[in-house]
């Protein structure tokens, strides 16, 4: 019983055998032995479907596998791993996430879990929970894994790159946007946000057009310059983050934007901004 629920099926078999020999009527024992070969062979038959690439297939014989025996805590949580890496195949990430964090409410302990939950994290942009678990991971290694500590580290530089403003991502160009195609994006972005059309509309409505006006015109004034676009460009990408040479970037930036936008502006006061 014991090596079963420590997910030793193969190794728990010959014992069952040997039980039943001795002791025909064990009910239990012979009830357990079932249990133990169908969860063999269910699983087997998922892992084959999902190596010849039959996902679908592949997952319903995970899902009857986990009806088998919801008591064998050890052995299900493989399962919904393997449910999870079809999931993760599919390019679904949330669903990869919700099998993970099911097979780890079963095993808190297992690393491949924590592994490939973070790497969905990472593409879900869900960056906080993707360092939390590779620091997880962490603790759980006896030795400490080069590769885990690089995915660590990428993540943390994830996070930090997702809490800097992407002034690419504000005017939706693409990094390697031409002066003309920022100039463009600014003026498409600020006619839409300026707060001139919303005179009308609610305070709160009315903020968050003046925000993002201001925004814009704050990314607009450092990738329109050549000088402070190279900067930019070299902070943000860099792959050490120096945060105070990005704090001193926007600093100098929203010196001169104080110049454009006042504190407490009426309608007309707001100026496009173009070099």
């Amino acid at each position: 019983m014991c090596l079963y629920y420590q997910d030793n099926i193969d190794l728990a078999l010959p014992y069952f055998q040997q039980v039943l020999r001795l002791a025909p009527d064990y009910d239990k024992a012979r009830e357990t032995y079932k249990k133990a070969k169908r969860l063999m062979t269910k699983k087997e038959e998922g892992n084959i479907a999902f190596k010849q690439g039959k996902l679908k297939e592949a997952l319903t014989i995970y899902s009857e596998t986990l009806v088998i025996d919801p008591v064998n805590k050890l052995v299900n949580s493989k399962v919904y791993y393997n449910r999870a890496l079809v999931y993760s195949t599919l390019g679904n990430h949330s669903q990869t996430v919700d099998e993970c964090s099911a097979a780890l409410n079963l095993n808190n302990g297992y690393i491949k879990a924590l592994l490939l939950r973070a790497k969905s994290y990472k593409s879900l942009e869900k960056h906080e929970e993707c360092v939390r678990d590779y620091e997880a991971c962490m603790k759980l290694e006896k030795n400490a894994n080069r590769e885990t500590q690089r995915l660590l580290h990428e993540a943390k530089l994830a996070l930090k790159k997702s809490k800097q403003k992407d002034y690419y991502k504000i005017l939706g160009v693409k990094k390697n946007a031409n002066n003309d195609e920022i100039k463009k994006a600014y003026k498409k972005q600020a006619l839409l946000h300026h707060p001139d059309r919303y005179s009308s509309a609610t305070e709160e409505e009315r903020k968050k057009h003046e925000d993002n006006f201001k925004e814009l015109g704050e990314a607009y004034t450092v990738l329109s310059n050549p000088m402070s676009k190279s900067r930019y460009d070299k902070v943000y990408e860099d792959k050490e983050i120096d945060e105070q040479l990005m704090k001193n970037l926007i600093d100098e930036q929203a010196e001169v934007l104080r110049a454009f936008f006042k504190s407490d502006p009426s309608p007309g006061q707001y100026r496009f901004r173009f070099g």
